[in-house]
């Protein structure tokens, strides 16, 4: 089997700053000792470059399915990264052959089918409770203040979308395709599909449609309705795609950067008039960073962001 010793590599340069890593992952990992620190059971957790995490959906003999461990690691990996002084920039992918085939329902059925309870109102408590945890999976990657890149091929079905909506920036595949699945096991996607997708492709009329039909969207029409920003021929291409836009926002301001991504999920939610003032409010104590001046002394000297050292965050 392929290890990382004959896989081939792949050189890409981050303005004028190469970095090597091997086939279509990142070999590179949290620890110096070239192992992954991490302790999931279906996530992956490295750092393929300075300031920039990787987190892998990891369950490839699975078809990397959402059990009921992934939907607690994922709170637990995100709240970790979003105090992390040494993280900056967050990339999210699939290991295997696909992105994600969705909920695990043979692992899930008993949360899902069999909720406790002496009498239907405290079933019906506790199935509320139950769906609101699975909904804190994916908002903890909306409210993590590092920006979540999400790099999808081949198929991203039912729970995959509630994930990639839940994320900044989408990537893909050509060979990428996107399911709303839920209406096909007879329920409606309940942890953030039909809240999101409508914000992120801006039709309700096409979000409808992929709902209520449970039809597949290719590449190609992901890419022209505005689901995802760019697709790639391959996974090894997006993968050096995603490391390279990693770097360019890793380079950048962290408060500059975090606050950006913090100021567009509260504007998204809020009124123009109510997001100027949660601007306001947010940067008159954050202009107040020395990273503005070391940003308009580099542009004087003609330097790049690489060039300039900003404080961990």
């Amino acid at each position: 089997p392929p290890t990382s010793s004959n896989l081939p590599s792949l050189k890409v340069s981050l303005r004028g700053c190469p970095v090597i890593f091997r086939s279509a992952m990142f070999p590179a990992t949290m620890s110096s000792a070239g192992d992954s620190t991490s302790s999931f059971t279906t996530l992956s957790v490295t750092r393929p470059a300075d300031s920039i995490t990787h987190v892998e959906l990891n369950r490839p003999e699975k078809r990397n399915a959402m059990s009921r461990a992934f939907w607690s690691e994922m709170v637990d990996c995100f709240n970790e990264i979003a105090v992390d002084a040494e993280c900056r920039v967050v990339i999210f992918s699939g290991a295997g052959k696909l992105f994600t085939s969705g909920i695990d329902l043979m692992d899930m059925a008993s949360d899902i089918l069999q909720p406790e309870g002496d009498d239907q109102a405290r079933v019906s408590w506790n199935l509320r409770r139950v769906i609101t945890k699975y909904q804190e999976t994916f908002s903890v990657i909306e409210k993590c203040p590092k920006p979540v890149i999400v790099a999808v091929h081949g198929p991203c079905i039912g729970g995959g979308v509630d994930l990639i909506t839940a994320c900044d920036i989408r990537l893909c595949t050509q060979d990428a395709w996107f399911q709303v699945k839920e209406v096909d096991i007879g329920l409606a996607a309940d942890v953030g599909t039909l809240q999101r997708l409508p914000n992120v492709i801006g039709s309700r009329s096409l979000v409808s449609e992929l709902a209520l039909t449970a039809r597949k969207m290719y590449s190609d029409e992901a890419k022209s309705c505005g689901l995802v920003s760019r697709v790639f021929p391959d996974k090894e291409a997006m993968m050096a795609g995603a490391l390279e836009m990693a770097g360019e926002i890793a380079a950048r301001s962290p408060v500059a950067v975090q606050g950006t991504k913090i100021n567009l999920v509260y504007s998204r939610d809020h009124g123009v008039t109510e997001g100027l003032n949660y601007m306001a409010t947010w940067n008159m104590s954050m202009l107040q960073t020395h990273d503005l001046m070391k940003s308009a002394q580099a542009a004087i000297e003609k330097k790049g962001p690489k060039e300039v050292i900003f404080s961990k965050l």
